[in-house]
């Protein structure tokens, strides 16, 4: 049995890693300082035996029993929480790192990294492979979030050059499943809740713009398989699925789902908001053995399975209050 620190344990990917970490027969520390987790995605484990819960804010230092291992997650993942308040985005992922590599050295823990597709930007190379060194604005109002991805991983990288951690680096697709807030301001939640509340659906730009999208299972299974390689293998990797989509096409696909008799509305594109999104995964499925599994249809039918139980939810709420 390892005992394994999660930083960001309460949010949307980190309380499905913590399930699947638990199942694995491992002791779980989940810290979080929940500013955009919930206790309610981690609610079914407290009282488990090997399952702990500390409310940390990462960029603070802490100390810890020893751990084996961390999978480090911590920080604001939609353009509406890390927009939000950007150098509090900035803290998380520059002295949310250095805190959480610290502890690793001192415990002589394996680390990995949530880093992002966004580190690539509004990217010139289509599809993405790891080698590609991104596209970014500096100082636009994303790059609180993009910038601070890319700076975390230099600061993995040179924690193992210099201090010898062992590190690895997964940089995340746009990723979708339960447990997803739904006005996170994402495409994917924004869009099956307007269609479930019978809204018109609003598609920024012409809706030409790509995505790729990958349910939360395939993801928990690339973070696990990666964490579990030799040391000799850093990263960067890619964990995405490659089947890409226009927005709009993904806006008509869940009007069908739904059956709903929204429409599409079209307002003005983001700034910096990327043309294309498609992830190379070459290397995770050379190194990891790893593809996805879930198609879009079926991860959708889930997803919509879960947003309306908590329309429901929130609705009998609202009546009993």
């Amino acid at each position: 049995m390892k005992r394994i620190l999660v930083t960001g344990g309460a949010g949307f990917i980190g309380s499905h890693l913590c399930r699947k970490l638990l199942k694995e027969g491992h002791h779980i520390i989940c810290l979080d300082n929940f500013l955009t987790g919930a206790r309610e995605n981690i609610s079914q484990l407290i009282g488990y035996d090997h399952f702990e819960l500390i409310e940390h804010d990462i960029i603070h230092p802490i100390q810890v029993e020893p751990v084996d291992e961390i999978y480090h997650l911590a920080c604001p993942a939609s353009p509406v929480h890390y927009q939000d308040d950007p150098i509090a985005t900035m803290k998380i992922s520059v002295l949310g790192s250095i805190i959480a590599l610290g502890i690793a050295k001192r415990h002589k823990a394996k680390i990995l990294l949530a880093s992002t597709s966004e580190i690539y930007g509004d990217p010139q190379i289509h599809p993405q492979p790891e080698s590609y060194w991104g596209n970014v604005n500096p100082i636009g109002p994303r790059s609180c979030y993009d910038e601070g991805k890319r700076c975390a991983e230099t600061l993995f990288m040179d924690y193992h050059r210099q201090e010898k951690v062992r590190i690895k680096i997964v940089r995340i697709f746009n990723t979708y499943g339960p447990r997803m807030q739904p006005h996170d301001g994402r495409v994917m939640s924004n869009f099956i809740l307007q269609a479930l509340q019978k809204r018109d659906l609003t598609v920024y730009g012409d809706g030409s713009q790509t995505r790729s999208f990958q349910y939360i299972d395939d993801l928990i299974e690339g973070l696990y398989s990666m964490m579990n390689t030799g040391d000799d293998f850093l990263g960067p990797v890619n964990i995405g699925n490659p089947s890409e989509f226009t927005i709009k096409e993904l806006a008509e696909k869940i009007i069908s789902l739904t059956a709903s008799q929204s429409k599409l509305i079209y307002s003005s594109l983001p700034e910096d908001d990327p043309r294309q999104r498609q992830p190379d995964i070459n290397l995770a499925s050379t190194y990891l053995n790893w593809e996805p599994k879930v198609s879009l249809d079926e991860g959708l039918k889930k997803m919509i399975t879960y947003f309306k139980e908590k329309i429901v939810a929130n609705e009998l709420i609202e009546e009993q209050c």
